[in-house]
């Protein structure tokens, strides 16, 4: 058994090498999202097992039960030789009692145990996706899985219809739903979305602070409730005017005898919308729908109520604090969409351009990252890259997927007679060559401007006779003073400048 001293010199060790683990681990480079995933988690680990050591240490140097007082008054005491004896006796007997040819008994080094965890996880076998999983929807972390929401949502009632990639683009849109349709199953669908963008962002983020983010999110949101500014919830909604029906808006009235001008059945209509007696004259009813301005439905007399309709303060208060409960989940759905913001824009690419290719191609590109999936172990083992179809590397010095090779037209080479006869690769690398140095050098020796006009052209007898047809052209809308200048004689006659002259050389003039 170790002494609390021992224990407590392994904690110290155990505390620097994690330290020193998680420091390499992020300096480390990562090439891929998968990579650097597993390198935040197992980041998240190590952290983890130092938070477990500190406070392990702590306790033993707060010596609550007093051992650690007592072991270092029996080796600093007056018998501390003999206690040094006993505990070297006490070790030898161990030893001689057990079996040295028994490795089962023989610990590990913790040097030994920290580089097994670490190959262990950075590693590419099945066991190391161990500390987090993702569905194939969510390709390890690049994209949001929102089908099963997807579902819940169009299930709501009275909300709007839509497909899959307008739902993702507006699944956060959540003050643009009335209301009046805010009910107890939108509030589970709620729960739902939360729920699931918490998990994602854990398994995607695992060292954000996940729970401050929503702690600020929560502390916006109660300002802003207590405003009247949150999104969706505009201050009316907590007045007296809550409840669904033929309301009237009293901002705009500054005394009852506004009210009474709008006559007894609009009055009635008012006060029955908020359950409130509508009998009495024209003046009565006014009065006592004008009472309700600026006011909540809870600070109302309740003699105003109908009897039929009497609402206590009990329930009025239930009522708000469900739409408040509400209003704060949507708050910490805004929070963690707007963290989210890189992995939705990428789900929503991905989703369109799968609709886009036709059953061929999609079997395809399975079938390159299958290849790709089988490959990448052998990739970073030997260092050779797997590209069976010559695909361009891309920033992180391997091949760029197929289907994005097909997109941009890179499998098309575009020749160029006037820079030599070089190739372009692609579309889009043809169109800007035009305005780089190699197709203005050539231009240059064939005396021709780069100008506009040349644009698309790739041949010198194309350039060279539209060159001849614009050097003609200008020479035909030139100035000539001669034929273009003009005169006007005494009598107001317009002359150009070779009759003005000749007249007036003949003293016409």
């Amino acid at each position: 058994m170790e002494t609390i001293l021992e224990d407590q010199r392994r904690l110290h060790e155990e505390r620097e090498r994690l330290i020193d683990l998680q420091t390499k681990e992020l300096l480390r480079k990562k090439a891929t999202t998968r990579e650097q995933i597993n390198s935040d988690h197992l980041v998240k680990l190590l952290w983890d097992k130092y938070i477990e050591s500190t406070s392990n240490l702590i306790g033993l140097y707060e010596d609550k039960d007093g051992l650690r007082k007592k072991e270092i008054q029996l080796l600093s005491g007056p018998n501390e030789h003999s206690e040094f004896n006993t505990r070297l006796k006490a070790i030898i007997t161990y030893h001689k009692k057990t079996n040295l040819s028994d490795t089962t008994n023989i610990t590990v080094p913790m040097s030994v145990e920290y580089d097994n965890l670490i190959k262990s996880i950075q590693s590419n076998d099945d066991d190391a996706g161990a500390l987090v999983s993702f569905t194939d929807e969510e390709g390890y972390g690049k994209y949001l899985d929102l089908n099963e929401l997807y579902q819940k949502y169009v299930n709501l009632k009275g909300v709007e219809r839509i497909n899959y990639i307008a739902y993702l683009s507006t699944y956060d849109h959540l003050f643009k739903i009335p209301r009046e349709k805010k009910n107890q199953d939108y509030f589970k669908y709620l729960q739902s979305l939360f729920n699931y963008l918490n998990d994602y962002l854990a398994r995607v983020k695992p060292l954000l602070d996940t729970e401050s983010e929503i702690n600020q999110a929560v502390n916006d949101f109660e300002r802003k409730w207590s405003e009247g500014t949150f999104p969706g919830w505009p201050k009316e909604t907590t007045g007296a005017l809550t409840k669904s029906g033929a309301y009237l808006d009293l901002s705009s009235y500054s005394s009852w005898e506004e009210l009474a001008s709008l006559g007894l059945d609009r009055l009635k209509s008012a006060l029955m919308a908020l359950g409130l007696k509508c009998g009495g004259s024209l003046q009565e009813r006014a009065i006592r729908l004008f009472q309700t301005k600026g006011k909540r439905l809870q600070d109302l007399d309740p003699s105003l109520f109908a009897k039929a309709q009497q609402t206590s303060k009990k329930s009025i208060k239930e009522y708000t604090d469900k739409h408040r409960e509400i209003a704060e989940l949507e708050a910490k759905v805004y929070r963690l969409s707007e963290i989210l913001s890189v992995q939705r824009n990428g789900t929503i690419e991905n989703v369109q351009r799968k609709q886009a290719l036709t059953p061929g191609e999609r079997e395809q590109e399975e079938e390159a990252e299958i290849v790709a999936d089988e490959s990448e172990e052998e990739d970073e083992d030997d260092g050779v890259i797997y590209n069976p179809k010559n695909l361009p590397l891309g920033w992180d010095g391997k091949p760029i997927p197929y289907w994005l090779y097909k997109l941009h037209g890179l499998n098309l080479y575009y020749n160029c007679e006037i820079c030599g006869n070089h190739k372009y690769r692609g579309p889009k690398a043809f169109q800007r060559h035009f305005s780089e140095w190699r197709h203005a050098h050539g231009m240059r020796c064939l005396g021709i401007p780069n100008t506009a006009h040349f644009a698309n052209i790739t041949l010198i007898e194309d350039a060279v006779q539209l060159w001849d047809k614009l050097k003609v052209n200008r020479e035909t809308e030139r100035f000539v003073p001669e034929n273009q200048e003009e005169y006007e004689d005494s009598h107001g006659n317009v002359l150009n400048k070779k009759t003005h002259d000749d007249l007036k050389r003949q003293g016409l003039l």
